[in-house]
Formats: C-alpha cells, sequence, structure tokens
C-alpha cells in the first residue's frame, strides 16, 4: 500500500491535468470526440493503478481531504457568477430545460425498476441505480442509500450507490463530447475564431486573457470562503429536516445571495472573470482528483445484471440527449451544447457537465445560453426536483 499525502496528492492531481492537456493536444480521437482533459488525464491514470494493482498487488491511495472543498469552491464560484438579471433574460430556456431534465430522471428511474424487476432483483436496487446516483451523483446516492438500508433493509447499499456513482461519473465525460460531435454536425456553428467576440462569460473560456491584481485575488478568495463557510452552516441547520439540501446547493445559494445583493446595494461588483478563473482551477483539480482516485476494480466486481442495466442507462441517456434535449431545445448549436452538458449529469455530475461543454465551445465557438442553463439547473434545481422524483417512486406499492 503507498499512500500519498495532501502534498504528494496535490503533485499527482496537477500532472494529471498536464497529462490529459498532451493526451488531447496529441490524440486526434480525443479531440475529435471532445474528450475533456481532466477525464482523459485521470482515466489513463486509473487504468495505469488498476494494472499495478493486478499485477504487482501495488495499491496506491490518496488524501481525498481536498476534494470536497474544491467541490464547493467550483459551486461557489457558479452562484457568484449567477447573475439574476441575465438570469430572468433565460428564463423561459430554464424553465424548458428543468422539463426535459424532469423526463430525463423519470426514464431513468422508470427504465431501473423495470429492468431490475425483469432480472428478479429488488425494484428498490433499480431505483438506486436510477437517478439517485447517475442524475445525483455521490452525494446524493449516499443520503439515499443510508434510507435505503435502514429504512427498506437493502443490503450493502452504500456499496452499490458508491458504485453506480462512479460508473455514472466515468460514463458522463466520455459519452458527452461524441454525442455534441454527432449532433455539431447537424447545425451551424459559430467558430473557435469567435471566441473572442465578446468577454468571456462565466466558466465559458477557461484560456481566456485574464487581468488579475493580488488585490483582487484576495477579494474574490475571501468571496469564495464566505459561501463556503455560509453554505456549510445553513446545510448543518437543514440536516435532518424535510428541507435537508446537499451541502454544495447551499453554498451555490449563498454565492447568489452575495453576488446579487451586493449588485443591488451597490457596495461591490463581483469580478466574473477572477471568480470564473478560480472557478476553472477548482473545477480542473477536482476532476481531476474524482477520476484518479477511481477505485476502477469496484466498477469491475458489480454484479453483471447491476452492470448491464447501468450500460442501459448510459445508452438512454446518449438517445435521451439526441432525441429529446436536443430537439426540444431547438435543434441548433446552442442545444448541441446543452446535449453535451446533459450527458454530464445526466449521469455524472455538474463538473463532469461543464468540461464536457469546456471541450465542445473551444473546438467551434461559444455558446452563451449553455452556460448560463447547466450551471444552474444541474447544481441547484436537479436537486431539489430528483428528491421530488424519488419520493414519488418510493411511494409506489410495489417498489416502497
Amino acid at each position: 500500500m503507498i499512500q500519498l499525502d495532501f502534498y504528494g496528492t496535490l503533485v499527482a492531481a496537477s500532472l494529471v491535468l498536464l497529462l490529459g492537456r498532451k493526451l488531447v493536444a496529441h490524440a486526434g480521437v480525443l479531440r475529435t470526440y471532445n474528450i475533456p482533459e481532466p477525464v482523459a488525464g485521470g482515466l489513463v491514470v486509473a487504468a495505469c493503478l488498476l494494472a499495478l494493482r493486478q499485477f504487482s498487488g501495488i495499491e496506491v491511495r490518496f488524501d481525498t481531504s481536498l476534494q470536497t472543498p474544491l467541490m464547493l469552491a467550483f459551486f461557489a464560484a457558479i452562484g457568484l457568477n449567477a447573475n439574476l438579471a441575465s438570469l430572468k433574460q433565460g428564463g423561459k430556456t430554464v424553465g424548458i430545460f428543468l422539463g426535459v431534465v424532469v423526463g430525463l430522471l423519470l426514464v431513468q428511474n422508470t427504465l431501473g425498476v423495470a429492468v431490475a424487476s425483469a432480472l428478479g432483483l429488488d425494484p428498490l436496487m433499480g431505483l438506486l441505480a436510477g437517478s439517485i446516483t447517475l442524475s445525483g451523483g455521490h452525494g446524493t446516492g449516499a443520503a439515499w442509500s443510508g434510507t435505503f438500508s435502514d429504512t427498506y433493509g437493502l443490503a450493502s447499499a452504500a456499496e452499490l450507490a458508491m458504485a453506480c456513482a462512479t460508473f455514472g461519473l466515468v460514463l458522463g465525460g466520455l459519452i458527452g463530447g461524441p454525442v455534441a460531435r454527432f449532433l455539431v454536425k447537424r447545425v451551424k456553428t459559430p467558430g473557435a475564431e469567435h471566441n473572442s467576440d465578446q468577454p468571456p462569460q462565466g466558466f465559458e473560456q477557461p484560456d481566456a486573457q485574464r487581468l488579475i491584481t493580488p488585490h483582487s485575488f484576495i477579494e474574490t478568495l475571501a468571496l469564495i470562503a464566505v459561501c463556503l463557510l455560509g453554505g456549510t452552516f445553513i446545510g448543518s441547520l437543514l440536516k435532518g429536516t424535510a428541507f435537508e439540501l446537499p451541502t454544495f446547493v447551499c453554498v451555490l445559494f449563498v454565492g447568489v445571495l452575495i453576488s446579487n445583493g451586493l449588485a443591488a446595494l451597490g457596495w461591490y461588483k463581483i469580478f466574473e472573470r477572477e471568480v470564473s478563473v478560480l472557478g476553472n482551477v477548482s473545477l480542473s483539480l477536482f476532476l481531476a482528483l474524482a477520476l484518479m482516485s477511481l477505485r476502477l476494480w469496484d466498477l469491475a466486481a458489480l454484479a453483471l445484471p447491476i452492470f448491464a442495466l447501468l450500460l442501459l442507462q448510459t445508452l438512454a441517456m446518449a438517445l435521451y440527449a439526441v432525441f429529446v434535449t436536443f430537439r426540444v431545445m431547438g435543434r441548433n448549436y446552442d442545444a448541441a451544447v446543452l446535449a453535451a452538458g446533459h450527458c454530464g449529469f445526466g449521469l455524472g455530475a455538474t463538473p463532469t457537465a461543464i468540461a464536457n461543454m469546456q471541450a465542445v465551445t473551444e473546438r467551434f465557438g461559444p455558446s452563451h445560453l449553455a452556460f448560463l442553463v447547466v450551471p444552474m439547473v444541474g447544481a441547484f434545481f436537479i436537486d431539489i426536483v430528483n428528491a421530488i422524483v424519488i419520493k414519488l417512486y418510493l411511494a409506489l406499492p410495489f417498489i416502497g
């Protein structure tokens, strides 16, 4: 067993990002299918660690203490960059996309329960391999697995939830690019040369020029820290109540309140470009840590029926993105980028969705609408509507 400490893990995550950049730059197939750099580097390292464990018996483990703060900092940046005036402009689109997202939740849970029942498994296992872990991710999976074990007596619910969420995280980062490539061929793209036509917005252009001073950096860092402190405090107050929400949703909500509250009072204007820099750094490092820490042997240990169910869920996600998300959202370039983002958080998490969209827009041109809609729906509304949908399914007599 090799255990890397905090500093060793940080070095490893940074090297994973550099490796991913090199791989995407030199491997045509990765560029063709718009695979995000953290996904490319992280999966290669995870596969190497799997081979090391299988052939030499040596297992490498990382210090994951930085993973949660990085994820929360990413959501804080989303909240701080969420201008309610701009969000109001896209209000109709947000509502339509939210309806599309709810449709996927229903598809995932119906497919999960139906396939699990057909294979002779507990329907609860199908529900756990549905929107709970796929659209919900590791946090939602961990929260509901306790309920499934304690209330419904489902054995090994926690292990199954983590394995399903991990599978979704991997596939969410892998299928978004190919889906977007398939759709982009059918629409007119603005072209990468137009990425510099307008000032970059939020997370849309992570490599664009940023003018940062030490003073402004400290101000932005302080705002993100306040979001983390306030969000975790609110999350602890809501824990165990009917209004309980994941901590990252509370952090995002605090960011929205701070940025729009300060702007309304005229006290301070958020430096959006700088917030996006820190948010993108947090995003990249979080994905690198999450993917390089994957225990791929846990996925290999999934029972064949569950593995088959997850493959069907992946196929369903791709088909839904192509035939529902893309068509309902307008059959244009923005809709193609939205479809790539939907694959990211429909199977994995919002950070994966952002990485998917960045990989597409860097090559084919900007999509301001997608970067306005996906972060808010994928990071905030999804958890609320997912909780409602899950409770509705548990109320069905043949499941709960």
